[in-house]
Parts: C-alpha cells; structure tokens; sequence
C-alpha cells in the first residue's frame, strides 16, 4: 500500500510539471493582405521551423505547429526562403511573441510589461514572393553612442550616406547598438530605420541589463526593443544563427561579462541545425569574437569547441562578429577544435563607431574616428551566390575603392641611405593576401605582411600628444597591432622630381583594388 502511495504520488507531481508549462499553438499562414491575420482563404504553410529559443518544431501540412513554453518564453518563425517577414514602423522585422506573463522584473532600465495569459493562438504571418538565391546585406560593427549627441554622429557619418539604399535585402547590426545607456535604444532605432531596409540586431555587452543575477534576464530591454536575442532565419540558400554571446555576469567570479553560451543556447542551435539542408551555408552572427583576443582569455573554450561540434557536417560556414574596434581576418583549424579539412572563417567586422567617436571633425562635424589598428570607421557589404560569400569594406564618406592605405614620406633625399618604409594598410586583408607595390610602372615586387602598428594611426594620435593646447574632440585612443600591413622599400636612387608608388592587392575572394601615391626626389647638393 506504501509503496502505491508513494507511485501515485510521483506520478501525479511528473504530471504536474509537465503540465506547468503552457503549450503554444499556433499557425504560420501566408498573410495575401498583409494585414496580420489570419483570414479565410489564406493557407497555412507547412514544414516551416518554430521556436520557443530551445526546442525547434516543424509546421504540419496544415501549418499548424506546438511548442511547450514557461514563463518567460519567447515564441518565434524561423524565416524560410522565398518569404518575408512584416517590419514595424522602425523596419524591424516581426518574427515574433514574446511571453512573460509577469513581465519583466524591475530593472534600472525597463524591460517588457506583463504580457497575461498566452494566446489562443499565436499565429505568424509570412508574405510569399521571388527571393535571389544571390543577394547582398549590409552589415554593422558597434554603432554605440553613449550620447544622443553620439547618436546624431552616426546619423551623419554612417545612415545618411545609406538612406535608399538600393540592392540590399537587409542590414544587421552585429552588437553594441548602444553604450550602456540603454534609453538610447530609441534613437538607434530611430537612425537605423531611415536605411530603408529590414533591420536585424544582435545583442552587445553595452546592450545588457547590468543589474540582474543571471545571464538570462540581462537581455530584458534589449527583447522589450528588438525581440529575441537568440533566434535564426533563413534568406535564398544562407541560413543565419544570431546568437547573444555575453556570459554576465561572468561565471568565473560573478564580476564582468566572459564570451560564451549559456547550455540552452547550444541546444538551440543543435536543434535549429537538423532542419538545414547539409550544402547551406550557415552564418553564425554574435557580438564577441570566437577567437581570443589582445586582452586574454576573452572567450570561454569548451562552449567554441561545442558550437565546432554541432557545425562538424556543414561545409560551408561563416561567423560574424564586432567588439574589438579593430577589423580581422581570422581562421579556425584542428588545433582550435574545428572539425573540418576546410578553416573556418570568422569576419571580425571594423565599426561604425570607429574608435568610440574619437580624433579629429570631419567637414560634417562628425569625428574621423580612425580604429586603432588604422582601419577607417565604415561598414560592409556582404554579398551571397548561392552558398558561396564575399564581403567587401566600405569607408564611410570615401569612394567605394578606397580598400587601401599607403603611408609613405614625401619627400627623400636622393642616393642617401634611407630607413622610411612604405607601409600598405589594406583593411580587409589577411595574411593569406597578397600585395604588391612598383615605382614609376617598373617591375611589380611583392610587399612582407607584417604584424605591426599602423604609422598614419599612430601619427594621428600623437597630433594630439604634442599639441601645446587642448584639441577639438577626444583623443584617439592607444594603437593595437595590425593584421593587414605590408611593408615595401621606397626607392630614392632615381632622378630627382616626382615619382609614383602604385600598390595593387588582392583578397581572399579574389577581388583586387589599387592605390597610388607621389613622392618626390631631391638632391641635398
């Protein structure tokens, strides 16, 4: 008899969990009107991926799909090809629900208001038309004012110069949307609408709730703007992951944040991957670099080596990142836990803050903000055939073919001995680039890559050193090491006058850009 007792009373608190959480239900329908609803006459769409940000279910032939949800849940379509979603009034896409029937709990900064009971039926509606198996997106670093006057900043020396932008799907922000003040979400939004695009958002470590307990409540404001933190979507034959990468507070010692994923993230992505076709591509976007960077131990191993695990069977892949204010090339192998013959790439993308608003006013009024590592603030293009990719790197308010840098004295003396390099700073590039450089149309001569710091970065900041009174602006800040500077001789035993440096290179993607620059020649005597 006690040991009935003892079963009824298991069995009747596992029934009780279970049905502790709630089961959304819910169609994904193609809305002909566009109106939001549900009407008659609209179809359901079936085998089209749903999420609760763990569990992964597909639609049944009617569209129909359920999904186990808690108290704080949010319910989202994963985007399949050859639809697209509705934006709202600031061109975010709406692919989502967000349950939290309590709401939010009270933080400095406000997060989502009681949402109640959830929906009879939480139904999401798809637009049907053409979609390009080949398209281009626009992609930001780190737009983070910590001021509405920063704010104003990135209007002017990044939106302005895209506002009706044409040939661009959607743009991406890869983190850092703001700089803590998290009041400023509303301007950012308000700035990044005027592109004219669909706009998706990452979360950054200036984009969290800093007064919480556990890392799954820092993302409240940014989901009570944005929507979720984690999610994916799929656009022509790409398929994108977004993932928060910010562990806060930081397990190690319950101070600062560390790179990483929480355990429900991985099993997101493990359960999103077995619904992707094997020959996508799969473009994993977060805001702190999988690779460790200048200041250490910045990401957590074991969670890197996971996500390597779970991409073992996608031949084609590519990761996306921002946070360092610098712009990298960077390539995973065997020894970093990558699982293929081919490397892994990872775009760590330059900023559009460049260096937090830093340096001289440009003729806008806007500061110059060259990064660190001498790459100018900008953003990229990146463009899509089928599951192949390219990128390329535009520096706000330059000529598209301004991809290169050449610093180099201008004047010399002739047939003296001369120490003053030629230094190339090609800002999408990496060591497996190649740059060449000849004098006056002579013979092409290959350049060393080096590892070093940029001279014209490290000129700049020293204006402000040596200056006998304060400057305009803030003072950039110290220079990091390079990954893409190549060094070349100048060549001083010609004639004396004019002479012209021409420096041509090309990227990993085979696409070449050039540059040119004079010098002159003067004999002492």
């Amino acid at each position: 008899m006690k040991t009935l007792i003892i079963f009824l009373f298991l069995f009747s608190f596992g029934v009780f969990t279970i049905n502790a959480q709630n089961q959304a239900t819910g169609f994904v329908y193609e809305d002909i009107n566009q109106n939001g609803k549900k009407e008659k006459g609209e179809s359901g769409i079936p085998n089209v991926a749903v999420s609760n940000g763990r569990e992964v279910v597909l639609t049944d032939s009617d569209g129909k799909y359920k999904l186990p949800v808690g108290a704080d849940h949010p319910i989202f379509v994963i985007k399949p090809s050859g639809y697209s979603l509705p934006v709202d009034e600031h061109n975010l896409p709406q692919f989502f629900h967000i349950h939290k029937p309590a709401g939010s709990p009270k933080l400095d900064y406000s997060g989502v208001a009681p949402t109640g009971d959830l929906p009879r039926s939480v139904d999401f509606g798809l637009f049907p038309g053409a979609e390009n198996m080949d398209f281009t997106m626009l992609v930001f670093g780190d737009p983070q004012p910590y001021t509405r006057k920063e704010v104003k900043y990135f209007y002017k020396g990044i939106v302005k110069e895209l506002e009706g932008v044409e040939n661009v799907d959607f743009g991406l922000s890869l983190g850092d949307l703001v700089g803590d003040d998290l009041d400023l979400f509303q301007p950012y939004r308000n700035a990044v609408k005027k592109i004219g695009v669909p706009w998706f958002n990452v979360m950054g470590n200036h984009d969290m709730n800093f007064d919480v307990e556990a890392d799954s409540l820092s993302d409240e404001t940014f989901e009570k703007h944005f929507g979720p933190a984690n999610y994916s979507f799929n656009h022509g034959k790409v398929h994108f992951i977004v993932l928060d990468d910010i562990l806060y507070p930081d397990p190690r010692d319950g101070k600062g944040y560390w790179g990483g994923f929480r355990e429900d993230q991985l099993a997101f992505v493990k359960n999103d991957l077995q619904y992707v076709p094997k020959d996508h591509l799969i473009v994993l976007a977060f805001h702190i670099p999988l690779k460790e960077g200048e200041f250490g131990d910045t990401f957590r191993d074991s969670d890197r080596e996971k996500l390597f695990h779970l991409l073992k069977d996608y031949p084609h892949t590519l990761s996306l990142s921002a946070h360092t204010h610098i712009q990298n090339q960077d390539f995973f192998d065997s020894k970093d836990g990558w699982q293929q013959d081919c490397r892994h790439h990872e775009y760590n993308v330059g900023t559009t803050s460049g260096d937090w608003y830093g340096g001289h006013f440009n003729e806008q009024g806007v500061p110059v903000s060259m990064m660190r590592d001498g790459t100018p603030k900008g953003y990229a293009f990146l463009s899509f055939e089928g599951n192949q990719y390219f990128t390329k790197y535009k520096v706000a308010g330059e000529p598209e073919d301004y991809q290169l840098s050449l610093y180099a004295p201008k004047v010399v003396p002739q047939n003296e001995w001369l120490s003053a390099p030629l230094v190339v700073n090609f800002f999408m590039g990496s060591e497996k680039d190649s740059v060449f450089y000849r004098i006056d149309q002579g013979e092409w001569k290959p350049m060393n890559f080096v590892r070093t710091y940029d001279p014209a970065y490290i000129h700049t900041m020293q204006e402000w050193d040596y200056a006998d009174s304060l400057l305009p602006g803030k003072r950039p800040s110290n220079p990091a090491e390079s990954t893409h500077i190549w060094l070349g001789r100048i060549n001083n035993h010609l004639e004396e006058g004019l002479h012209i440096i021409e420096v041509k290179a090309t990227d990993m993607f085979g696409q070449e850009c050039r540059a040119r620059k004079e010098y002159r020649i003067v004999n002492r005597k």
